[in-house]
């Protein structure tokens, strides 16, 4: 695959974060906008399942944003909330798959989680 967007949506469909989207439903629609005009990328949550085509139809969010800043999402180099603020991506309808995208594009090159930082396993006390 030599489109990193398409490889992208390819690992996120082998890859899905299941445990995190067991209970999530819904589709988000991207829409990229470049030089040859405009990129559509469908997602379909299905309770722990993605599915992905190219199909322009209805979605519950609309994500609209350049292909070049997608990539950089896409590298974990933007983090969409953040990207959100700064009115990189625009977002139309359900809020909450905006902040599911966090979940669902990579973490910075780099980064580490805040566990592997404080040696907390998880366990309350």
């Amino acid at each position: 695959m030599s489109d990193p967007i398409e490889a992208f949506f390819a690992q996120l469909v082998r890859q899905a974060p299941e445990r995190l989207l067991r209970r999530t439903a819904g589709t988000i629609r991207f829409d990229l906008e470049g030089p040859d005009g405009l990129d559509v990328w469908h997602l379909t949550i299905d309770h722990g399942r993605i599915a992905v085509d190219r199909q322009a139809r209805h979605a519950d969010t609309v994500i609209r944003t350049r292909r070049d800043f997608f990539l950089r999402m896409a590298r974990g180099e933007a983090k969409p909330l953040t990207a959100w603020l700064r009115n990189d991506i625009t977002a139309e309808g359900h809020f909450r798959f905006v902040v599911l995208l966090e979940r669902l594009f990579p973490a910075p090159p780099g980064a580490r989680r805040p566990q592997a930082l404080t040696g907390e396993r998880g366990e309350r006390g």
